[in-house]
């Protein structure tokens, strides 16, 4: 290698290597992969100084807005979440589309660590150069999304990717965050499980734009359409939808794939009536005042959980309260009180 080409391989690394949110943002706009993994791992990091870059990385990117696609697909665990997205994934691909992929793995309640193995599941996919996948640890985060998850559509549309899937945990109908990220919500279901129309899942079901019975192949193709049958009678029950849009109740196989073009048509058709419409403008806005409303909560946690002298009083009543004295509420008050004062005097 002369020296010309050693110096502008090194200035590419550098540039891969630095934290820097400028030359991130141009990377991520440029479409550099390892740039967009490195600015991802920026957004989650939760060190202050690193927040800090991050925003401003954001706010570089935002001139440069994508027009993608946002799908969120969750269901219950072993209905084929990975397997139906590497298939449906490869569709999209086919049709010429770039895709990300945001896969939420769940963390363990005792020790944090997660498995994070959505590559391995998706390999096929995971080697198209026109597909991006990141695995992301939960952390905890309730709606089956990771903490992070809405900046990480924001730096992926940037890096011009036509389609975002949202993999959630899949842990139950704790998974509805989700919805407020996205433009369209699939459901996965499973047929001859035990839970065709089951009230637990109504909640779910109400936000979902359709509703996917997976593994419609060889013996379980007819139990797939009779469920399909069920859910689509079912969800004629519930309140309409405030864009229009009546959901539909689909069957599809990525064993033989089977179903997973017509999956994508469905997709199509909603976001054009919803553009047509203005819903989905309207519906983004509207998400864009949720996420102000979380980011400013998380903003005012952690601001207080920093405030001088308050982990002390904390700790202090936690262990008062678990010795059976104190009073949640009032002690709550108290802290409250205590929190506000410290503010006072930091303004004086």
């Amino acid at each position: 290698m002369d020296d010309q080409r050693k110096k502008e391989w090194l200035e590419q690394r550098r540039k891969h290597l630095s934290r820097n949110p400028d030359e991130l943002a141009k990377g991520i706009i440029s479409g550099d992969k390892v740039a967009l993994s490195r600015g991802l791992t920026l957004v989650e990091s939760t060190r202050r100084d690193d927040h800090e870059q991050a925003l401003e990385m954001l706010d570089k990117i935002r001139s440069n807005p994508g027009k993608s696609v946002r799908i969120g697909i969750t269901g219950v665990p072993g209905v084929g979440k990975s397997t139906f997205i590497e298939a449906f994934g490869q569709e999209l691909v086919e049709n010429g589309k770039k895709v990300a992929v945001l896969a939420i793995d769940p963390s363990s309640e005792r020790s944090g660590g997660s498995i994070l193995g959505d590559k391995t599941r998706m390999n096929n996919l995971a080697l198209m150069p026109e597909v991006f996948i990141r695995p992301t640890a939960s952390g905890g985060s309730l709606g089956g999304v990771a903490k992070r998850t809405r900046e990480s559509i924001l730096l992926c549309e940037a890096a011009g990717y036509d389609v975002i899937i949202i993999e959630t945990v899949g842990v139950g109908q704790s998974e509805t965050m989700v919805k407020e990220m996205v433009d369209f919500f699939l459901l996965l279901m499973l047929a001859g499980a035990g839970d065709e129309l089951q009230g637990i899942k109504r909640g779910i079901m109400e936000m979902a734009d359709a509703l996917v019975i997976t593994k419609a192949d060889g013996e379980n193709e007819m139990n797939a359409r009779r469920a399909r049958n069920e859910y689509k009678n079912a969800m004629h029950l519930f309140p309409p939808n405030q864009n229009s849009w009546i959901p539909k109740a689909m069957t599809c196989s990525s064993y033989t794939n089977t179903g997973i073009s017509e999956i994508w048509d469905v997709i199509e058709t909603f976001v054009n009536q919803m553009t047509i419409s203005g819903y989905l403008e309207k519906n983004r806005l509207d998400q864009e005042v949720f996420w102000f409303r979380e980011t400013l909560k998380e903003m005012l946690i952690d601001n207080f959980h920093q405030t001088e002298g308050i982990s002390q009083r904390v700790s202090q009543i936690e262990k008062s309260l678990h010795s059976g004295k104190g009073n949640a509420f009032a002690d709550a008050k108290a802290v409250m009180n205590f929190y506000i004062a410290q503010l006072k005097d930091a303004k004086n």
